[in-house]
This record gives structure tokens, sequence and C-alpha cells, in this order.
């Protein structure tokens, strides 16, 4: 299981939010590219890089944050947040993100976001759901659609995609553990998804629980940044 620090991005700066909520915004690091090269010294090849910024906008905002850590380090960098047009998609693939990750467009653009993966490609994107009760919610997590989580899957394999993480809001940010029942399930319905944990992961103990119930990768923020986790373990983790 590829072990993948997250690092959200507010006026430049590393910050962690509770639940979404900007209210709780919490600064840990002021220069991003000093925590991402911590991450690579101790082993990790790759980062999920949050603009909240661009989330807030509706348009990306800290590109110059992704391109100092793309030309910076050699993470495999994710970079999501605000990503509303093909622009912003040239933009975040052309600062040298890996992946562009896609959330609300794929739920509330569906020809928009087919007509992206045919024009560059599936395998440029991260697809994101945020999952409440096994519905997808969207609008910064305050509203719960009708979308069943499997048949958005279900609907996007279809289309190519092939690498998705999935964030139980319930738990996000609150250091309860993560949902891994319900990863359990998509990854048996879906056993060739390369499927990514997000949420909850609160000690290397939710790591372990993850990998046993066969997810490729798990995203892990404020573990790390609340010392829950060292770096150190991580690396350790990854040489299992």
């Amino acid at each position: 299981m590829q072990l993948i620090p997250a690092i959200d991005i507010i006026e430049g700066k590393c910050v962690r939010l509770t639940q979404g909520d900007y209210s709780t915004m919490k600064v840990y690091n002021e220069d991003p590219l000093e925590m991402a090269r911590q991450f690579e010294d101790n082993g990790l090849g790759r980062l999920h890089l949050v603009d909240l910024d661009g989330a807030k906008a509706g348009q990306v905002k800290n590109w110059k944050v992704l391109e100092s850590i793309t030309s910076g380090t050699s993470l495999q960098v994710d970079f999501g947040g605000g990503i509303k047009t093909a622009n912003d998609v040239d933009i975040v693939l052309g600062s040298g993100a890996q992946w562009a990750t896609v959330g609300s467009i794929a739920v509330r653009n569906e020809p928009l976001f087919v007509e992206w993966l045919t024009r560059y490609g599936a395998d440029k994107f991260l697809l994101g759901a945020d999952v409440k009760d096994e519905k997808i919610t969207v609008g910064g997590w305050l509203e719960t659609t009708r979308i069943d989580i499997y048949d958005f899957i279900r609907k996007y394999i279809a289309h190519g995609v092939t690498h998705m993480f999935c964030t139980d809001v319930s738990r996000d940010g609150l250091l309860q553990g993560p949902s891994v029942e319900l990863y359990r399930n998509i990854i048996q319905a879906f056993p060739s998804l390369y499927f990514i944990a997000s949420g909850g992961v609160s000690s290397m103990q939710d790591l372990h629980l993850l990998a046993d119930a066969g997810c490729s990768g798990a995203i892990i923020g404020k573990a790390i940044y609340e010392n829950k986790i060292s770096l150190q373990e991580l690396k350790n983790f990854k040489a299992c």
C-alpha cells in the first residue's frame, strides 16, 4: 500500500481544516516545499496537494506552490482544488502534477469531465469522492446528493478511470479512524480499481487495517501534523 502524505494550501501555507471548515484552519508550516522535502527525505514518493484557496474560489490559485514542489522534489503529485475548466487542467498538468484531482465537476458536470477524460487521457486524473452514508456529497460537504458511491464509481470506470480516492466526510480531520468497512466493500466491488483511502487515519494501526482491506494507497494528513504518526514510522512501514 502506497502511503500518500497530504498538504493543504491556503495563501501559500501548509494548513489543515477539520471537516472542510475554513474557520478551523491551523497553519503547520509556512513553506510547503520544505514540508514536501521532509516527506521525500523519509522515503515517501507521492504527495496529495490540495489548493483550498482554489476550491473556495472555483479556480486554481496555488499553482506556484505545485510548481515549486514538482521542480524541487522528485515526488509524484496529485493536485486538486478549483479545477473547473480545461484551462485549470492545463495549468495543473503544465505545472508538473502527475494527476489532476477532480471531484465536484465529476458530480455536477459529467459531460465536461468525460470530455476531459477523452482529451487528456483518463490516466491524467485522480477521481475524488466525498461520501456520507454511501452517498456523494458536494459543496464543501454541505450538500448530500442521492448519488450512490457504487453507481458513481461504476459509471466512471466505464469511461476509463482507474485511480480514485474516497473520503468519508464524517471522519475527516477528526483522527477517529478510517471507514475500513466501506473501503473494503468498494474494493470488493471494483477489484481492478487503484483505490486510495482518505480521512480519519490516526495511527499506524489504521494504516495496517487499510492495507489488510486491500487499499492501494492511503492519504495521511492531520495525523502527521499532530504527531500521531511520525515520518520515521511511515518510512519503516513503506519498507515492510
